[in-house]
């Protein structure tokens, strides 16, 4: 294999695939990133056996072939060259190695035989639809903070994506929850999507997913089994293992008879909650909401270190009411808010709150309550 790339193209695309590479394997293949040269390109893959990320660059190929080469060091080696060179990648016969040469730099790296890499055979995947890169980055991004990462609930550890129909129209929804907080954010449903098996799909592809589509304003195509899912975006093919469970029926969940209604400026409220527990010793700590006429008072106490109290005003004029709430969960929900409020829905202290924008929101939030 003889190929020479620019060095920008190379290293953008081996910052997709190498993040897939854990840094401690007991296989030593799977630390190495596959790269084979063919007409006009140069394609690299990464796996992990359960994600496995492929993309393919242009590519002045002299010599086709393939080998597999330590990604980690190879990435950091790309990232160093200067800006602007060009990057030969050269296997050498007779011992094996790659060499990497790039203007008076030379790095011979230990190889592995490609006939060793694994490959994660997708199947059939009968379910395939096409939608814009920011709408599923939506989808992604505003439920992801909700996965648990609890492992002995490990059908919670990912986004449940189904197809559903909601006020007569279908909708392709996600859903994450840990059992104190949950997300639920949906978008009308592609064309094709209607009738896919609701899947799970774990953190970790769910962390790559995102970063892949960051930026882009191209549209991206799935295709699903029960078992795996690919997704394409341009030259980038990202496959991955969906989680093996059932997820839990959310439904049940989000209350419905929720009849007091506290409307707050977002930022305001945010900002009040993230003042007053710095005086808990752990953002995990309760922080007191009093609610009466227009007025909310945020309280928190910690016996080792004292306690604080801000008042601010609220659209609120249902009867008085005292609930408490995790502080890091209430910033986390107000920070994916679109809004300039917040509308909260409350019941008791003891009862799940439903937290929007606005009525009818596209992404509706439910917190438990913590006892204060």
């Amino acid at each position: 294999m003889k190929v020479t790339v620019e060095r920008a193209a190379l290293l953008k695309s081996l910052g997709h695939v190498h993040r897939v590479v854990e840094r401690r394997n007991t296989i030593p293949i799977l630390s190495n990133v596959l790269l084979r040269a063919e007409a006009g390109e140069l394609r690299l893959k990464a796996t992990d056996l359960d994600l496995e990320v492929t993309e393919a660059l242009g590519a002045d190929v002299e010599r086709t072939g393939a080998t597999t080469a330590p990604a980690h060091v190879l990435y950091d080696i790309v990232r160093k060259l200067a800006d602007g060179a060009q990057v030969s990648l050269e296997t050498i016969g007779e011992t094996g190695q790659m060499q990497i040469r790039s203007g008076r730099s030379r790095f011979n790296l230990q190889t592995l035989p490609q006939e060793d890499f694994p490959d994660i055979a997708a199947g059939d995947l009968p379910t395939s639809f096409s939608l814009p890169a920011q709408d599923l980055k939506k989808l992604i991004d505003k439920t992801q903070f909700a996965i648990s990462t609890e492992e002995t609930r490990y059908y919670l550890n990912g986004i449940y994506f189904h197809t559903i129909e909601s006020e007569g129209r279908p909708v392709l929804r996600a859903v994450a929850t840990d059992g104190h907080r949950l997300a639920r954010v949906e978008t009308a449903a592609p064309a094709g999507a209607s009738g896919m098996p609701g899947v799970i799909v774990p953190r970790k592809a769910v962390a790559e997913i995102q970063k892949l589509l960051d930026g882009s304003d191209s549209d991206v195509t799935v295709e699903l089994s029960p078992a795996k899912i690919r997704l394409t975006l341009g030259s980038v093919v990202l496959t991955s293992k969906l989680i093996d469970g059932t997820f839990p029926d959310y439904q049940r969940v989000i209350p419905t008879g929720n009849d007091k209604s506290l409307v707050v400026e977002r930022d305001l409220f945010a900002q009040a909650v993230d003042r007053v527990s710095t005086i808990s010793s752990e953002r995990g700590r309760a922080v007191k909401l009093a609610l009466a006429d227009g007025r909310l008072t945020l309280t928190v106490t910690n016996p080792d270190s004292g306690s604080a109290t801000e008042e601010i005003e609220v659209d609120y004029d249902a009867s008085p009411l005292d609930v408490g709430f995790n502080a890091r969960y209430l910033l986390d929900i107000t920070g994916q808010l679109d809004g300039d409020t917040a509308l909260f829905k409350l019941a008791d202290p003891g009862s799940p709150t439903l937290v929007q924008d606005r009525e009818g929101a596209a992404a509706l939030y439910v917190l438990m309550p913590m006892r204060v």
